[in-house]
C-alpha cells in the first residue's frame, strides 16, 4: 500500500517558513522482520540500478538483498539464512578485487566480522560465500568502514565493537581475503561504547582516516592515517567531547568549502534531557587536528535522534538532511537547508509513529535523478520502508 506524503503538512518550522513543498511517496520494502537493524544500498547485480541489503537477526537471523527492477519494485533475495546472533550493520564493496561489490558485516553478540561474495550469476535461492574475517574476538562487533587504509590496492575493513569491546579496530587485507582469518590491530581500546566508524580523508592527504563515536565517553573524534597505520598506528583528534550521547551521522561537506564536516546525531533518548536530544553538524575549519570542532545546531530537542545523512532533497542545489529518531513514538524526517547551513532549518516529516526507526540512507532508487529516502526501523515496527522523491508539487 502506498501513501502519498505532502511535506508541507507536519512541518516544523526551525525559525522561519518553508516555501518548497517536496512530495514523497511511502513504499513497503520488506516487512515481518524479528529485528530490523542495518541497511545498506548499491548495484548488486551490475543492471545499472540500487539494490538495498538489510539484516534481520534474533531468531531470524538472516541477511537479504532486494533486487530492484529500476522503478524502485523490489524482490527479496537472500545472501544468507540462519546465522545466529545478531547479523546487523554492513558495508558494501569489492573486497576480493573481481569487480563484484561484496558485503562485509557484523555478528554483535559473538564477536564476530564476515564478508559475503558476490556470485555475480543470481540464480534463484543462491547463498552468496561466506567468508571469515575474524571469529569471536571482538565482542558486541558495532559498525564497520571499508578503504584501503594500507594503500596496498586492496579494501580494509575497520570495525567498532559497541560496549562489551569498547574499541575501535582495523582488519589487514593481504589480497587473499578468502584465505582464513586477516591480521586485527587496534586503532584505540579502552572507549565507553563505540558506535559509528566511517572513512574519510579528513585532512586532504589522500588517504582515508577514521571517524568515529563513543556514546558513553562521550566522543567524537576522528584518527589520522599516517599512511602506513600497521606500523606507525593512528593520531588521534578529538572533534566534540562535550555533547552526550553522540550515535550516528555521515562525514559530508555541508558548508561546501572543500573539505569534509560531520553530519551527528547526539541522544537517541538516552541524554536525559530534551535540549541534548539533537541533530547537529560538526564545522571543519580546513584545520580539522586543531583542537574542537564547532558546532552548528540543526535541531535542539529531537528526541530519540539516531542517524543523519545528507542529500540535495528539494533540488535547490544545497545539502538537505535526513533524520531517524530511534525513541518515543520514532520518526522520519528531513530539514530543509535554507541555503545558510549555519542558519535555520525547517523539519518536514515523513514518517511518524514508526517505533525504534534506526538506519537511514539517501539514494536514487527509480533513477529519476532525485535522493529517495530508504530507513528501516528495529522492534515496534521491523520492517524497511522507502520513500519516493517526487519533487515540487506543481503550480
Amino acid at each position: 500500500m502506498r501513501v502519498l506524503l505532502i511535506c508541507s503538512v507536519g512541518t516544523m518550522v526551525l525559525g522561519m517558513k518553508t516555501t518548497v513543498p517536496v512530495r514523497f511517496e511511502e513504499h513497503l520494502v520488506g516487512g515481518g522482520y524479528t529485528y530490523s537493524f542495518g541497511i545498506a544500498a548499491a548495484d548488486l547485480d551490475a543492471d545499472g540500478d540500487v539494490d538495498i541489503t538489510s539484516a534481520d537477526a534474533l531468531p531470524n537471523n538472516d541477511l537479504y538483498w532486494y533486487e530492484n527492477d529500476g522503478q524502485g519494485r523490489f524482490r527479496r533475495r537472500f545472501v544468507q539464512r540462519d546465522d545466529p546472533e545478531r547479523l546487523e550493520r554492513h558495508a558494501i564493496g569489492d573486497v576480493d578485487g573481481d569487480g563484484r561489490p561484496d558485503i562485509v558485516i557484523v555478528k554483535n553478540l559473538v564477536g564476530d566480522l564476515l564478508w559475503f561474495q558476490n556470485p555475480g550469476a543470481f540464480q534463484k535461492d543462491t547463498l552468496w560465500k561466506r567468508y571469515v574475517i575474524t571469529g569471536r574476538t571482538i565482542p558486541g562487533a558495532y559498525d564497520v568502514a571499508l578503504a584501503d587504509y594500507d594503500g596496498d590496492g586492496d579494501l580494509d575493513v575497520a570495525a567498532s565493537t559497541w560496549r562489551l569491546s569498547n574499541n575501535f579496530v582495523w582488519f589487514e587485507n593481504d589480497g587473499s581475503p578468502e584465505r582464513g582469518e586477516w591480521k586485527m590491530r587496534i586503532v584505540e581500546d579502552g572507549l565507553k561504547e563505540t558506535r559509528m566508524l566511517r572513512a574519510a580523508d579528513m585532512d586532504g592527504d589522500g588517504d582515508p582516516d577514521l571517524v568515529g563515536t563513543a556514546r558513553e565517553s562521550p566522543l567524537v573524534v576522528w584518527y589520522e592515517n599516517r599512511g602506513q597505520p600497521a606500523e606507525t598506528g593512528w593520531a588521534k583528534h578529538v572533534i566534540d567531547n562535550q555533547s552526550p550521547q553522540p550515535i550516528h551521522g555521515q562525514i559530508v561537506d555541508i558548508d561546501r568549502d572543500g573539505d569534509p564536516d560531520v553530519l551527528m546525531c547526539f541522544g537517541m533518548g538516552f541524554s536525559g534531557h530534551p535540549r541534548f536530544e539533537q541533530v547537529t553538524w560538526l564545522e571543519n575549519d580546513g584545520t580539522p587536528g586543531d583542537g574542537l570542532w564547532k558546532k552548528h545546531m540543526i535541531h535542539r530537542g529531537f528526541n530519540g535522534a539516531f542517524e543523519a545523512v545528507a542529500a540535495d532533497v528539494d533540488g535547490d542545489r544545497d545539502l538537505d538532511v535526513v533524520a531517524t529518531a530511534w525513541n518515543g513514538d520514532g520518526q522520519v524526517v528531513w530539514y530543509e537547508n535554507s541555503g545558510d547551513p549555519r542558519g535555520t532549518w525547517v523539519q518536514h516529516v515523513l514518517k511518524d509513529k514508526w517505533r525504534r526507526a534506526n538506519q537511514v540512507l539517501a539514494v536514487d532508487l527509480n533513477q529519476d535523478g532525485k535522493p529517495d529516502v530508504v530507513a528501516g526501523a528495529e522492534r515496534g515496527s521491523n520492517e524497511v520502508r522507502w520513500w519516493k522523491n517526487l519533487g515540487a508539487a506543481p503550480r
